[in-house]
């Protein structure tokens, strides 16, 4: 029972930390939670999709409908070319326009997919099979890599490619950056950019070159999660560049669902997992990390995901809070932050 799938509910996702996502009482369908854009009732909360999720209402200003399309997220690459991105670089695009992915987690030495099941829906796999260089790409990085279920996924440089379902129209690039994972793919295999701050690429996972970049400077490391004092919030927990951290009522710490998807995470970004040893102010134990259903990991503070918001223009800002009614800053305990008096 304590492992029962309540059909309609959030798809439920593995917590890492222990002590987490473990359910005190079994999931009922009164408490369930959809993702958004699942197209009926949330139980619940007795609203629909658009009310508390849709575009402007409980996401936050500028967060667009999900996405209608997915067939242009199948088939063929056909004849891949490079366009210029502002803020990127050089970006390398299907047949149809459309810009194609690498996930950090993946590998290239040897080739290896770690996108499977709910993150393949997300991310579709680009088959290997059909695809051409065209201008500024480079025939001889083509390859592919064997998948789980024996199909051929094109590689370039070695990475598996993916293109990315809430891309709706040729020319977006709403993948970028997702999950901290996820990068727009460069002709050579690197994320595009990767010389404007995504780092060398090794063809080593996304955590390994990170680890590595952090060995070689530690000298220069951040803390990674501090607390700040806030005239109105209180001590409430922000990152390493100063972004204050929220929390989603629609989310669930037991058992331990996702609410924020889709469109959601176009205004409020998935904080990604710290080293608890680069912590200050907050007992190391509430910090922990849950895998997304599009395979990206998240960090949580007490169990619950945590998320940056994008009103939030400057360091310090705490335009997300109360949003909605469902969005928090997050305490030194991991509580809501709720205003004095």
């Amino acid at each position: 029972m304590r492992r029962e799938i309540i059909a309609g509910s959030a798809v439920a996702v593995l917590l890492l930390t222990a002590g987490c996502g473990i359910a005190e009482k079994p999931a009922s369908k009164a408490n369930a939670v959809q993702p958004a854009g699942a197209g009926k009732q949330l139980d619940g909360y007795g609203s629909a999709p658009g009310s508390g999720y849709g575009s402007g209402s409980g996401y936050g200003e500028g967060s667009g409908a999900s996405p209608a399309g997915g067939a242009a997220q199948s088939g063929a690459a056909g004849e891949l070319k490079v366009r210029e991105v502002p803020d990127l670089g050089s970006a390398v695009t299907d047949g149809e326009g459309f810009t194609l992915y690498r996930f950090d987690k993946d590998t290239a030495k040897p080739p290896k997919s770690n996108c499977e099941g709910d993150c393949a829906k997300a991310w579709p796999v680009v088959p290997a099979d059909g695809a051409t260089a065209g201008a500024g790409v480079d025939a001889a990085l083509f390859g592919s890599v064997t998948r789980a279920d024996g199909s051929k996924q094109l590689t370039v440089g070695g990475w598996p490619v993916y293109r990315y379902a809430k891309d709706t129209k040729a020319g977006d690039t709403l993948g970028e950056g997702v999950g901290g994972t996820w990068h727009v793919l460069g002709p050579d295999g690197k994320p595009a950019g990767a010389g404007k701050g995504t780092g060398t690429d090794t063809g080593k996972p996304g955590q390994e070159q990170e680890k590595e970049q952090e060995g070689g400077a530690k000298e220069e490391a951040k803390t990674a999660l501090s607390v700040r004092k806030n005239p109105q919030l209180g001590n409430i927990i922000q990152n390493a560049e100063g972004w204050t951290l929220y929390r989603f009522d629609k989310d669930s710490a037991w058992p331990m669902k996702i609410g924020c998807v889709d469109a959601c995470t176009d205004a409020w970004k998935p904080a990604e997992p710290v080293d608890k040893s680069q912590v200050s102010g907050i007992d190391a134990k509430l910090v922990g990390l849950v895998k997304r259903p599009d395979g990206s990991e998240q960090l949580t503070i007490d169990c619950w995901p945590v998320y940056t918001f994008t009103g939030d223009k400057a360091p310090g800002d705490v335009n997300g809070q109360g949003k909605q009614g469902l969005w928090w800053a997050v305490t030194d305990k991991g509580k809501k932050a709720k205003a004095a008096g």
